[in-house]
């Protein structure tokens, strides 16, 4: 576990002056007095709260309601407080068995405690609307909360009886919730040889994108023939969380697998289907293209499939120093709004960011809000590649993006997916723009712009192929049980499909779907990475436009947090996701991109 206490104040770093995160903002450890304090103080809350409000709320006038939903929020922003700081402390380093261990007690004290208070949100969707209208009107305290209230009232008609829905809650921590624990257990676990060597998970992906062929081509197939050596294990964990998904939608009554995702989105299902649709209909047009051109640009008409993510020829492969990543990203944001930059500024002056990678720390990237009383933490895995700056920047506008709508309170301050990823994108699309405005060079500049159609194409086209991939396991998974091979096959049914016929693919790259986190965390997450960037693209042509108060109109759309959907947060913009031609348009982009790039040769 790394030391991240400092006596003097200073950021924590690591051996190579990589920044390390504090913790200490939330608790300054996991035996703090200040740690047990809260959670004795919680249980104690909550029981007094159930027993002053079970069965009671339609009782209540407007007025009490609002002191109870304002307690409500109280109660669980200390639960966020402790479950974020668990959750941190775990992703820091997963393999350690007692970081593993405080996690999942902790999670189950919150659990139980949640449990407790599970009565709240079903009380409040059973007040009748029109009662309901009527205490909101009479109290503007109330009134605050509307957008929370409604939000919860979504899934009034896909909720259980009170004693289902708690037990649903309680066996979370000894299902759902502990597959997903050894998933993330077993990938850390994993060491894949490489030329004597044996990496981690990260290690092994980095590689992956290495200039020299014969690296990528003995790091793909150390990939997956380790994946394959555990591909009964991942596959078994992916068939129960499939099936405990089809059992919990059943008994909801949601007639999609999606559909659970899109209403916790409150974005509707034919929007979805619309993006998707629109995206694979772009396929011919983006990465069939744009691979072939690489090919052309590589010598040669097909590719194996570890190069996909080969660096351009004429690649720029020097290595990027933290210092200069944090200056590249922050002058991107301050030349578009210096109050965005100095937002951003706050998380490399104060220990928000733990960036360098380590054996057991959580692969990728993430940026955890936390809670609005303290503030949002990044995880990165920084090598120092081009990439690595743009994730940086992608996770920064998640940051930064975390703290505008923290004012909005715990209970509103979170963004649906669709939008949670329109702050992310647009910081990668200011650093990238910013990057290749100060890039003179011909070959750095086609590498450049290669660069950023691949993240686009990853981004968008891969995503809503890793969506197509999960549809069609979910969709069979209600048939039985799904073997390995299948689960395979389906996998090279979608990469085919959305990548072309330029790639030669090894059996190995059937198990590929196997580390991939967001299939076992968040089903169907993944399509909000290509609703995000398709939004970003629409956004950022109207910036360059020039429209009026964009800046501004920018980040009020970010203070909103969770208050406003995406029809109410794109209206001030002109933009309507609903409209197919929205989704054409942000597609547009990347094939002006390739244009570009295409021009070049």
């Amino acid at each position: 576990m790394p030391d991240t206490a400092t006596a003097s104040g200073e950021i924590p770093t690591d051996e190579n002056g990589l920044p390390l995160w504090n913790l200490d903002d939330l608790y300054p450890g996991v035996d703090s007095d200040a740690l047990a304090r809260d959670f004795e103080a919680l249980e104690k809350d909550a029981g007094r709260f159930a027993e002053a409000h079970a069965g009671k709320l339609a009782e209540l006038d407007g007025n009490a309601l609002a002191g109870a939903v304002a307690e409500y929020e109280r109660i669980e922003e200390i639960m966020g407080r402790i479950g974020s700081y668990a959750g941190l402390m775990h992703a820091g380093d997963v393999s350690d068995p007692e970081v593993g261990r405080f996690y999942q007690n902790t999670i189950e004290r919150l659990n139980a405690i949640s449990s407790t208070l599970l009565f709240f949100q079903l009380e409040i969707n059973r007040i009748d609307e029109e009662d309901l209208e009527a205490k909101l009107a009479e109290s503007p305290a109330l009134a605050h909360y509307r957008p929370w209230i409604r939000d919860s009232r979504a899934m009034r008609g896909y909720e259980l009886d009170d004693e289902m829905e708690k037990l649903l809650l309680e066996k979370a921590v000894a299902g759902r919730g502990a597959w997903t624990r050894l998933f993330d257990q077993t990938l850390a676990g994993l060491r894949f040889p490489y030329r004597g060597e044996m990496l981690t998970n990260t290690d092994i992906l980095h590689l992956m994108s290495d200039p020299d062929g014969s690296v990528r081509r003995d790091a793909a197939r150390s990939l997956g023939e380790t994946l394959g050596e555990n591909i009964q294990l991942f596959s078994l964990i992916t068939n129960t969380l499939a099936k405990d998904k089809e059992v919990e939608d059943r008994w909801r009554g949601f007639a999609r697998p999606v559909s659970s995702r899109n209403l916790a989105n409150f974005v509707e299902d034919e929007v979805v289907d619309a993006l998707v649709q629109s995206v694979r209909e772009a396929y011919p047009r983006i990465s069939h293209r744009y691979y072939k051109l690489k090919a052309r640009w590589m010598g040669a008409e097909t590719l194996d499939y570890w190069d996909r993510l080969a660096p351009p020829p004429q690649d720029d492969d020097r290595t990027i120093e933290w210092d200069q990543a944090r200056e590249t990203v922050l002058s991107a944001y301050g030349r578009f709004d210096p109050a965005m930059a100095d937002l951003g500024k706050r998380f490399f002056d104060n220990g928000w960011i733990d960036a360098p990678p380590r054996p057991g720390k959580a692969g990728g990237a993430f940026a955890h809000p936390t809670v609005p009383s303290a503030h949002p933490y990044l995880l990165l895995n920084f090598k120092g590649k081009a990439r690595d700056v743009m994730t940086l920047a992608h996770e920064l506008g998640h940051g930064v993006h975390q703290v505008l709508a923290g004012k909005q309170g715990q209970l509103m301050a979170d963004t649906p997916l669709t939008l949670a990823e329109t702050a992310s994108v647009f910081g990668e699309m200011l650093t990238f723009q910013s990057m290749l405005a100060g890039t003179e060079d011909p070959k750095r500049r086609r590498a450049l712009l290669a660069n950023k159609i691949e993240d686009m194409i990853n981004t968008v086209v891969r995503q809503i192929a890793f969506f197509e991939f999960e549809r069609r396991i979910h969709d069979a998974r209600r048939d039985g049980e799904l073997t390995a091979d299948r689960i395979g096959e389906i996998w090279m049914e979608c990469s085919r499909e959305s990548l072309g016929d330029t790639f030669r693919f090894g059996a190995e790259y059937a198990n590929f779907w196997a580390y991939i986190p967001h299939f076992i965390h968040s089903p169907f997450y993944v399509y909000a990475y290509a609703f995000g960037d398709c939004l970003v693209n629409s956004l950022y042509a109207l910036y360059e436009g020039g429209h009026p108060d964009f800046q501004k109109k920018y980040l009020t759309m970010l203070e909103a947090g969770g208050t406003l959907r995406h029809k109410d947060l794109l209206a001030p913009f002109g933009l309507d996701a609903s409209d197919p031609a929205f989704w054409n348009q942000g597609l547009g982009v990347i094939e002006r991109f390739i244009d570009e790039l295409e021009a070049t040769f």
